[in-house]
């Protein structure tokens, strides 16, 4: 019955579990993702993104260049170190994680959603791995490492880990652009279907990022998270 279900292309024999991928990406998951908008809010009252062509270049190109891409690369180190059970190389990634972001409200979107992540991991998809995390480092753990050292503990595969933290990171925006700008949920869901190139890209790419060469070229949506911060009419905390 199994040799017929994996001929059949129903059942693939070595396929891995990615169940704890699709329900911790997920916009029902606990970490508050809707709250954030990465700097998009002030973009679109700036007047950057005004329709759904402005929404796509903006998010390709912090998917190539901006905090996703960084992010990304970030995940992968956490996915190494926390796989190999490498606590110093942990503690490095952690640490600039924490100190890499451009702004106040970058830095407080992605610690805060690391530790919510962190909180309902743990407590939903318990493993003594955490635990030795907390030896490894004792502070607060950016979002994207969060991840990565979660799907290293539960052995999740890195390409389909940055698959789908980069697919969330690319709904979370458009989700807050159809609000904003607004759009309708067609240009929406047509700005994120032309994201999966993008992020195909960069599941290959981002793996090879060493520490060292982290860097980014989105200074619009830096200064957007900046001047966020003291915009008058907000809905979102980023």
């Amino acid at each position: 019955m199994v040799d017929a279900a994996v001929a059949a292309g129903i059942a693939p024999a070595a396929a891995p579990d990615l169940i704890a991928l699709f329900v911790w990406l997920s916009p029902a998951y606990p970490v508050g993702a809707f709250a954030y908008s990465h700097g998009l809010e002030w973009a679109v009252e700036a007047g950057d993104i005004r329709d759904a062509a402005g929404l796509a270049g903006w998010v390709d190109d912090l998917l190539r260049h901006g905090g996703p891409f960084t992010d990304a690369a970030l995940l992968a180190q956490a996915w190494r170190a926390a796989g190999a059970g490498d606590a110093a190389a942990f503690a490095e990634v952690a640490e600039l994680a924490s100190a890499f972001a451009p702004s106040r409200e970058r830095q407080m979107e992605t610690l805060n959603q690391g530790d919510a992540f962190l909180a309902a991991t743990r407590v939903a998809w318990p493993s003594p791995g955490f635990e030795r995390l907390s030896g490894a480092w004792g502070g607060r753990l950016a979002y994207p490492v969060a991840v990565g050292a979660a799907a290293a503990i539960h052995g999740l595969p890195l390409p389909a880990t940055l698959t789908a933290f980069l697919t969330a990171v690319a709904a979370n925006l458009v989700s807050a652009a159809v609000r904003l700008v607004p759009l309708g949920q067609t240009d929406g869901n047509r700005a994120l279907a032309g994201c999966a190139a993008t992020i195909r890209d960069i599941v290959v790419a981002a793996p090879h990022v060493d520490l060292d060469a982290l860097g980014g070229a989105a200074l619009r949506s830096d200064i957007a998270s900046m001047r966020h911060e003291t915009q008058y009419t907000r809905l979102f905390r980023s």
